[in-house]
């Protein structure tokens, strides 16, 4: 009998830990076989570019033919194309950083190498500043540091940075957009002759203050700081710009400084320039980042947020003006989890993977208020926003949840956008009908953030940042002006840690709360970014401004009649 007894409590000594090991080995087999998946699709892609459109821009998959996209880019008008433009291997540039995390080194340096032999551009083609900054010069810069970062990426000798030669060539075609009265650049540039006569001097917030990452990083890298202080410049007259509610417009004149669009959000036209504000404190570690950053994200949990959507509002009075999901407002959850506030990235990212499994795959618009698909709207042209903050959400959290999410985005690109030759954007979700165009940040993006989010063994040990483009860039330590003191955040982050002052949020103190649950500082909880301690700590109150914001849901809490904090508002 005590043998028996024995043997059942060695049984279940035993059984837990083979439990264990028995979901950790199944895990690992499903990466495995995962990432093996997104590897098959990054080539079929690829392969099939380099087949029929190399070396033009972009491959049209389903006629197996190309195009020479990139001066139609954000050019929905199709207007002022050139006549003799040819291409700049514009979805090979975007490939080269995804080649290098998927290991194929002897793929890069042939690339490369072409690159350097063939490449110009001194062309007469009208392209958008924005567009090409994040596409190829933050292609061409990130590759140059992954060139130059390990001694068996190239046959010895082979390599004498041609990279940065081409970027830096390109970034002084930049330059002359800058040239307005308000330091505001240009949206358009022909890369051979400069500002064309009579050039429009409308722009979006996103093209002036979304360009401080790929070039600063090719300042540091060529003692140039041309490139740095004109996007310096542009993003300090941009913030000088916004309401007395820290919110920004969508359109803007770069010749007045006037605002043509009041109506904001976290969507297309502003998405990036929220991006680039914390991912440039992170690269360069200037306070001024930090400071924006905090001030812009808190007017967007306060005016844009409605429990777990974002809706889009007039930056003058914070109203809501438009009630509608749009694809690329799904970084923002990947952000946010570079701040810390996990649980309120979870929420929302949730919203965007329900809304996901609704058509099998993301609307560019989808209305809020009548929880249809925008008439208009019903594209999808392979974006990669849900996958980046999956990917970050993993990182994050390790919650196998997120690689299941990984697993339905991977099956419904390859069920609904695979074709022979390649990946075809989707013209309609609502039937599923296929365009002809494979867009490169398919394999810029989508592909390598998938990958990573089943293997990130390409990154361990090794500090980055991604563009809003998906160009890694390293967080190195001589580029920082003044280092943060600590370093408490992981996934590629770090934040200074300050002493807490009376009812400061955990974004004000710069700290990261996804690693500080259930401690305590100066006898007050962090809970999340957006949380702001009540005046008391008994939650008594006699004004509105005694109370604090829900550490739980972002909302501002008030006083009630009784005198006590709480959201009454909104019971």
């Amino acid at each position: 009998m005590r043998s028996c007894w024995s043997w059942l409590i060695l049984l279940l000594l035993i059984a837990p830990k083979a439990f264990m090991s028995e979901l950790d080995s199944g895990l690992s087999a499903k990466r495995r076989r995962m990432s093996d998946k997104v590897r098959k699709m990054f080539y079929h892609a690829y392969d099939n570019y380099m087949t029929y459109a190399f070396p033009h821009d972009e491959l049209k998959p389903m006629t197996k033919s190309f195009t020479n996209s990139l001066s139609e880019l954000g050019n929905l008008k199709l207007e002022n194309l050139p006549h003799e433009y040819n291409g700049t291997a514009l979805t090979l540039i975007e490939s080269l950083s995804s080649l290098v995390i998927l290991g194929n080194n002897t793929e890069f340096e042939k690339a490369v190498m072409w690159l350097s032999e063939n490449l110009t551009f001194d062309v007469d083609a009208r392209i958008n500043l924005f567009e090409c900054n994040i596409r190829l010069l933050g292609g061409l810069v990130s590759a140059h540091i992954l060139a130059t970062d390990s001694t068996n990426r190239f046959i010895h000798g082979t390599y004498d940075n041609q990279l940065l030669v081409l970027a830096k060539d390109l970034g002084q075609r930049f330059l002359p957009a800058f040239n307005t009265p308000t330091g505001l650049p240009y949206a358009w540039i022909n890369l051979k002759n400069g500002v064309m006569e009579n050039e429009t001097t409308e722009t979006s917030t996103s093209g002036c203050g979304s360009l401080i990452l790929e070039m600063g990083a090719l300042s540091r890298l060529t003692g140039d700081a041309r490139f740095e202080q004109a996007a310096l410049n542009a993003l300090h007259k941009l913030w000088g710009m916004r309401s007395s509610l820290n919110l920004l417009g969508t359109t803007l004149d770069v010749a007045t400084g006037e605002w043509i669009e009041f109506s904001s959000g976290i969507g297309a036209g502003v998405d990036s320039f929220y991006e680039y504000l914390i991912k440039a404190h992170i690269l360069f570690g200037k306070e001024e980042y930090w400071r924006m950053f905090q001030s812009a994200y808190l007017a967007v949990q306060k005016y844009f947020r409605y429990g777990s959507w974002y809706h889009e509002a007039d930056m003058r009075t914070g109203r809501a003006t438009y009630w509608q999901l749009t694809s690329l407002q799904a970084f923002w959850p990947g952000v946010q989890v570079l701040v810390g506030d996990v649980a309120a990235a979870n929420l929302t990212h949730r919203e965007f993977f329900h809304v996901w499994k609704k058509f099998g795959v993301l609307p560019e618009r989808y209305l809020l208020d009548h929880q249809v698909v925008h008439p208009t709207e019903k594209y999808y042209p392979l974006r990669p926003e849900l996958a980046e903050s999956t990917y970050y959400l993993y990182q994050a959290t390790k919650d196998p949840w997120y690689m299941e999410v990984g697993e339905a985005i991977v099956n419904s690109l390859n069920l609904h956008t695979k074709v022979e030759g390649g990946f075809a954007s989707v013209k309609d979700v609502t039937t599923m009908q296929l365009e002809d165009h494979q867009h490169s940040f398919f394999l810029a993006e989508t592909c390598k953030y998938l990958y990573l989010l089943f293997d990130d063994s390409p990154l361990l040990g090794r500090n980055y940042i991604f563009t809003t483009e998906g160009h890694p860039l390293p967080v190195l330590s001589d580029w920082h002006e003044r280092l943060p003191g600590t370093y408490s955040c992981s996934n590629m982050t770090s934040i200074k840690i300050n002493t807490q002052k009376k009812q400061a949020s955990a974004m004000s103190m710069q700290v990261c709360p996804a690693n500080l649950l259930n401690h305590r500082r100066d006898g007050q909880e962090i809970e999340s970014v957006c949380h702001v301690p009540d005046m008391r700590d008994d939650h008594r109150c006699l004004t509105d401004d005694d109370c604090g914001i829900d550490s739980t849901n972002c909302r501002r809490r008030s006083c009630s009649m009784a005198g006590y904090c709480g959201l009454w508002l909104f019971i």
